[in-house]
């Protein structure tokens, strides 16, 4: 009879402790599911883009068109460099031709130029010049010719404007003017020019007078 109460001494033993043996049990094998479940793939942060160009063109021409249809610009470029941090164009020997509204034809060169995304700006590095042609404006109104060179220019294609922080030479017509700044404003017609300012004009012939 001993063994038997010996055994069922232990047996109730057992029983007590078993839901603490039950409970650490079930503790390690969530522990152990916890270790050896799949990981879950945590969201990549957007890349931030680099100053780096994304593609290159060659021997290329950008043409932008009015809503109605219309020619606004054309961009020609040796070699060109997209960058996307900050959507601009970088080309080499860049050539551009704009029309205006009223039908005034714009044409720029330098040896490096620096377009916005949608080519409404381009700056002008190295032996920029812009040319606005001569033309017949509405009503018989003559508008002259007029020729902005420097070593940096900006030219708006939109607003009409060629702006420099750098010496620049402004030739209209037959006059010629040199300045260490200019933003002038095709819209309105005035050039401001600032620093030292020199200008040289030119008195037009006068008419013939009428013989009576």
């Amino acid at each position: 009879m001993r063994p038997l109460r010996l055994l069922r001494d232990a047996v109730d033993r057992v029983t007590i402790y078993l839901p603490v043996i039950l409970t650490a049990l079930l503790a390690l094998g969530t522990y152990w599911l916890v270790q050896n479940a799949p990981k879950l793939l945590t969201p990549a942060g957007k890349e931030v883009p680099t100053h780096e160009p994304d593609f290159f063109m060659r021997g290329f021409v950008i043409k932008n068109f009015l809503p109605s249809g219309d020619l606004r610009s054309e961009l020609f470029g040796k070699e060109g460099r997209h960058y996307p941090d900050n959507d601009t164009m970088e080309v080499d020997q860049v050539r551009l031709r704009a029309i205006s509204p009223e039908g005034l034809t714009t044409r720029a060169t330098a040896d490096r130029g620096l377009s916005n995304g949608d080519g409404s700006e381009i700056q002008l590095f190295g032996n920029a010049v812009v040319v606005r042609e001569a033309a017949t404006l509405g009503g018989g109104r003559a508008a002259p010719r007029l020729e902005f060179r420097g070593d940096f220019l900006h030219a708006y294609i939109d607003t009409e404007r060629v702006t420099s922080n750098k010496p620049v030479t402004l030739i209209r017509g037959t006059d010629r003017f040199t300045a260490d700044t200019l933003d002038y404003d095709n819209l309105s017609g005035v050039a401001n020019l600032q620093g030292r300012v020199r200008g040289q004009l030119v008195p037009s012939a006068a008419p013939p007078a009428r013989s009576r």
